[in-house]
């Protein structure tokens, strides 16, 4: 919903106004537009992305693992997950995403262990709601990185068959977090107080505690998906996972598809990224083949 929407133009004087006072009231509108911290997705009622939160679908034998959509730093689920979920629906999976970790009507930009905080209680309601035991996680960003602490500092690893993070934010960045485009005026993480932008800082506090137990817990498998053109979280194979091959599998996309320029805002809606996921979702243990090869587009 956007802020014009909010602030229902439509109930202006039926008459027809004088021209000054229709300046003015645009004019009021985008003052009022430059002075909010709250991006198009802060809205009251949250969207789902199509195929997503089902909570009447049962998996099925094939794919008896419920997925759970994790968004990135100032991303909705709506948005971050607008073809991924229906790509993963029509595949048969039960599909669920969420919202979380909101400061300043910005999604995913609280502290990171407060975020694992708000994802425990989820998986728990789409444990319960489907029978499943564990659930497979896929994450952008901050979504492929958050579940981590879940699983390390909250008892999550026993709920998780499997993390695929897409561009994950695994040891931190070099780079600077700062909002996408569509956040404009507002670029300046601080003014949008995020948190989580200064935890995903290579040697944060937060990311020393949370790669002080190592890259992995016992009992899920890993799979990494990153661009050699990711311009956020830099370097890209800082988003590599340590591990043994029955357990993590890091992939590179051009390794696959050399020709892919997909950065890292757009991960999560390239096909080859989808087939990827596709893939290591569909093992029956472990994480991805790494010798899987997807079509190339």
């Amino acid at each position: 919903m956007s802020l014009l929407k909010k602030t229902q133009p439509n109930k202006l004087p039926l008459k027809n106004p004088p021209l000054k006072k229709i300046l003015s009231l645009v004019a009021g509108l985008v003052l009022a537009a430059s002075l909010t911290a709250a991006p198009a997705q802060a809205a009251v009622i949250e969207i789902s992305p199509p195929g997503a939160n089902d909570w009447s679908c049962k998996p099925s034998v094939e794919h008896p693992y419920p997925v759970i959509l994790v968004p990135g730093t100032f991303e909705s689920m709506a948005k971050n997950w607008i073809t991924l979920s229906p790509y993963l629906k029509n595949a048969g999976y039960c599909v669920f995403a969420l919202n979380y970790g909101e400061t300043n009507g910005v999604y995913a930009t609280a502290p990171v262990a407060d975020s694992a905080r708000e994802l425990a209680p989820f998986v728990d309601a789409v444990r319960a709601a489907t029978g499943a035991k564990k659930v497979n996680l896929v994450g952008h960003s901050q979504g492929g990185m958050m579940p981590r602490y879940y699983m390390g500092f909250l008892g999550g690893a026993k709920y998780v068959n499997q993390l695929i993070g897409i561009a994950p934010s695994n040891h931190g960045t070099e780079g600077v977090i700062v909002p996408p485009p569509s956040f404009l005026p507002m670029t300046d993480s601080n003014a949008l107080g995020c948190a989580a932008c200064g935890d995903q800082q290579a040697g944060s506090a937060f990311m020393q505690k949370l790669n002080s137990i190592g890259d992995t817990v016992a009992g899920p498998s890993y799979t990494v998906i990153s661009t050699r053109y990711d311009e956020i979280v830099i370097p890209y194979n800082s988003q590599f996972l340590a591990g043994p091959a029955r357990q993590v599998t890091n992939i590179t996309i051009q390794d696959k598809c050399p020709a892919d320029v997909f950065e890292h805002d757009q991960t999560p809606n390239d096909p080859v990224v989808h087939q990827l996921v596709s893939h290591s979702l569909g093992r029956t243990s472990g994480p991805a083949d790494p010798s899987y090869q997807p079509r190339c587009l």
